[in-house]
């Protein structure tokens, strides 16, 4: 078994006129509004059959029990203030009055009739933890403080205002409405500008990451609008009907849309389409990302789906509560609340999330309880916690555990005493591990910990957002923290883990284009440290993270590669590329000797996996890859490169040798020669390129080995892995400078090689002498004036030389004056 992302359903809090399974006491929701909800709950009723593909072969179980909050004067507004912290967007739906709408002494809103969509009662606005809340009334809006007091009121729009968003900064406003436009304003409720207007209603709006876009409805289509005048639109036809819902989500960047066409779909930020659900039986009233953009939920009529971010769903709930028009996310990512057709305000809790690691399996079966499982002897055991379960990680022999205010570290080799500390900066976003130790990301940055509980370093740098921080964009190793900037999304910046300072001499990764994805590998030394990712053309780059003084190499490994992952035994990098999968079993064969990387790679066909699978882990020899519809598919590759790594790491060299004449594989050939070229040990290298036919290579090594000096091999070593620059800094810095000139005169490099021969005084001749004879195999002559210039200057020595020596006396010492003309040369 190996580590995988959490998985889970729902648990949908309290009975009220719903149906649903339960499994957790209605008590235990957050907030007065659960605890009044809890009062009126009834008993829960057995849960309606799913519907045809509602939930995956591999999806876990789902617990259902529903509490739902009716609207109605005095009770209501209690409910909501209680709620308001926790679910303000749903607050501010339940607070939007007018006929026929959800608002507190207005009465419930009856249920809307199966296959209809009633437009109107989305007239909220989302609110921000630190924001007032607004909500909408006919074309007004209005601002409305956390302790439910109207501080502001705007005239906002002809007709209804049917939607609105704050900004991910909590500095402006965008709302949408019956009379087409889109407009900004200031947190005070200033209008600074109107967007765009159309001739039909916009029915929702969301906030690009940046900020800098909004996207919006035009009927069937969707519309990303620059804030900047002038700027390129991007538009294009997402549904057969029209769309009633969208969401952008700020870690991902990921868009969702809902319509009447009774599909929801996942786009990319460029419009493409990334899935399409089938058609259900009612139109999609509500779609929302949860704040990580590892989930998403979505609405209809007595419909909450759980689905995971590539569209497939975890869980499918039927609550009898008419259609769920609005949805929103707690900061924590753990509860949804729904705003109900029927006047009710649904909650619901995501539990039965599950991760493995080798033969440990881990649930989490309530939101305090979870079950570890041992799966080779059946052992159980169950983990109490104080407070709800945020996130948790399971990897190298550690379970990490954040709940609301404390984060527990368990050894899987004893459950019974972990260790605990309490959390400063409020819920955990992120929790990466490494085999020293792990890193969390909350509110207020990044923090490194040991696996006792010590706290070791908190990078940082100028900008950094953390609330946008994901799996993607952050990569942790035993001494490396790799962070990509969101301000630019071609720089990584790098950090060692001991002292969160930066790495080496402080150089940024920076790039051509914006990078996707970013993953460090997990073994080796520190100076020998690499850093994998995926930039926006889909192609695939390697390259060193210690930079001191020089600019290290940013080299191409693969192109059309969508999903990568490290081993976390040796580093041996997999990746999902194009219509296969293929596993590089030494990277690093792109600094010795690339003409034999195509020799050093693993592909088979990825076909079986369908569209868009994503590698979820790669433990010991085992790639996991979860399929387009949620299923998983457990790959396993060769043991032997492993093997190999461990015996190389060692300077086994002569195991080495007999593990691969064992196997007898040209693949493990070529990784072993690229291995003994890198560590410089030529003896196994001549074995090892012998084996796969590379004769001129073994040449070139025999040829190696016969040098006089130690500098000499070195740099030729260099040379051979394509480090020309090094090999000549090599010999020049131990005084061989005719070395120096010859390695570039070998490459036909003319202009570095009498560069060299003019700045040491030295082998001019020499250099000209190649030159002319190199010129004359091409029944070429000399054009370049440089050239020109110093054969006639020594032409005109010569002369000197010449002539000088003709009228020497015949009685004085030859030998002498010999001398005089050497040095006039």
């Amino acid at each position: 078994m190996t580590a995988r992302r959490g998985e889970g359903g729902f648990y949908l809090g309290g009975a009220g006129p719903g149906r649903g399974r339960g499994r957790e006491r209605a008590g235990e929701a957050s907030g007065a509004a659960a605890a009044a909800a809890a009062a009126a709950a009834g008993p829960a009723a057995p849960a309606p059959p799913l519907e045809n593909g509602a939930q995956n072969p591999n999806s876990n179980r789902n617990s259902l029990q529903m509490r739902a909050v009716p609207s109605g004067k005095g009770r209501f507004e209690k409910s909501a203030a209680g709620a308001a912290a926790i679910f303000p967007a749903a607050t501010a739906q339940a607070q939007a009055p007018g006929p026929g709408r959800l608002g507190a002494g207005h009465g419930a809103h009856p249920p809307a009739a199966p296959g209809t969509v009633d437009r109107s009662i989305d007239r909220s606005i989302a609110a921000l933890p630190h924001l007032p809340t607004a909500s909408a009334s006919g074309g007004k809006f209005h601002l409305i403080s956390k302790l439910g007091r109207v501080e502001k009121s705007v005239e906002a729009h002809c007709g209804a205002v049917l939607a609105g968003r704050w900004n991910y900064e909590g500095t402006a406003l965008v709302t949408v409405g019956e009379d087409g436009q889109i407009k900004i304003w200031s947190k005070s409720g200033m209008l600074r500008s109107t967007l765009a207007q159309q001739g039909t209603p916009v029915y929702s709006v969301a906030w690009g990451p940046d900020s800098e876009k909004v996207l919006y409805t035009a009927g069937k289509q969707l519309v990303i609008k620059p804030l900047q005048p002038n700027a390129k639109i991007s538009q294009w036809k997402a549904h057969d009907g029209l769309i009633l819902k969208v969401d952008w989500n700020s870690v991902n960047d990921y868009i969702l849309s809902a319509g009447e066409d009774c599909k929801y779909k996942v786009w990319d930020s460029y419009g493409r389409l990334l899935y399409s659900s089938q058609p259900h039986e009612h139109p999609i009233t509500s779609v929302a990302w949860a704040p990580d953009g590892e989930l998403f939920a979505v609405g209809s009529f007595h419909t909450l789906r759980l689905c995971d971010k590539t569209g497939w769903s975890y869980a499918l709930e039927k609550p009898n509560t008419g259609s769920i028009f609005n949805i929103a996310w707690s900061i924590d990512g753990t509860q949804i609340a729904g705003a109900c057709g029927n006047g009710q305000v649904v909650f619901a809790h995501v539990v039965e999330q599950r991760w493995e690691w080798k033969n440990f399996e881990v649930t989490l079966t309530k939101r305090r309880t979870m079950q570890v499982r041992n799966v080779l002897n059946d052992a159980v055991d169950l983990l109490e916690f104080r407070d709800r379960v945020i996130k948790a990680s399971l990897n190298y022999g550690h379970l990490v555990v954040s709940t609301s205010l404390q984060c527990y570290v368990f050894s899987t080799k004893n459950w019974n005493t972990p260790l605990i500390f309490d959390l400063k900066e409020g819920t955990v976003s992120l929790i990466l591990q490494a085999e020293r130790h792990f890193l969390l990301v909350d509110a207020g940055g990044i923090h490194l910990y040991s696996y006792e509980g010590r706290l070791i370093s908190s990078p940082k740098f100028p900008g950094m957002r953390t609330d946008i921080l994901n799996a993607q964009t952050v990569s942790l190793s035993n001494d490396t923290v790799a962070v990509r900037d969101k301000a630019d999304e071609k720089v990584v910046f790098l950090f060692e883990t001991l002292t969160g300072k930066p790495l080496g001499d402080g150089k940024l990764i920076s790039h051509k284009n914006e990078i996707m994805e970013i993953a460090l590998d997990q073994r080796g030394l520190t100076s020998e440290r690499k850093i994998a990712f995926i930039d926006k053309n889909r192609d695939l780059y390697i390259t060193s993270v210690k930079r001191f003084g020089k600019e290290e190499k940013i080299i191409k490994l693969g192109t059309m590669v969508h999903t990568l992952a490290w081993s976390d035994t040796c580093n041996i990098l997999c990746g999902l590329q194009d219509t296969r999968l293929t596993v590089w079993y030494y990277p690093n064969t792109v600094y010795v000797d690339r003409d034999i990387l195509p020799k050093t790679l693993y592909e088979r066909d990825a076909s079986e996996f369908s569209r868009n699978p994503h590698i979820v882990c790669f433990v010991g020899n085992q790639v996991t890859i979860r399929r387009a519809d949620g299923s998983l598919v457990h790959i396993s590759i060769s043991p032997y490169p492993a093997i190999l790594h461990e015996y190389v790491s060692g300077s086994k060299w002569e195991e080495a040798v007999r593990l691969c004449r064992f196997v007898k594989e040209q693949t493990l050939w070529a990784c072993l020669a690229a291995m003994a070229v890198a560590h410089k040990d030529m003896t196994t290298a001549e074995i090892a390129y012998a084996s796969i036919g590379e004769i001129d290579k073994v040449q070139y090594i025999n040829s190696i080995k016969d040098l006089p000096s130690k500098e000499s091999k070195m740099a030729h070593i260099l040379m051979f892995s394509g480090n020309i620059q090094e090999a000549e800094t090599v010999l020049l810095q131990s005084g061989l400078i005719y070395q120096a000139i010859q390695i570039n005169i070998n490459l036909y490099n003319w202009d570095r090689a009498l560069d060299l021969a003019v700045k040491h005084k030295t082998h001019v001749d020499t250099v000209l002498a190649y030159r002319q004879k190199f010129l004359e195999a091409f029944a070429k002559k000399e054009t370049n004036k440089r050239y020109l210039q110093y054969a006639e200057g020594l032409l005109f020595l010569f002369s000197i030389t010449v002539v000088f020596v003709t009228y020497l006396p015949s009685t004085m010492d030859c030998t002498k004056h010999w001398s005089r003309c050497k040095i006039i040369r």
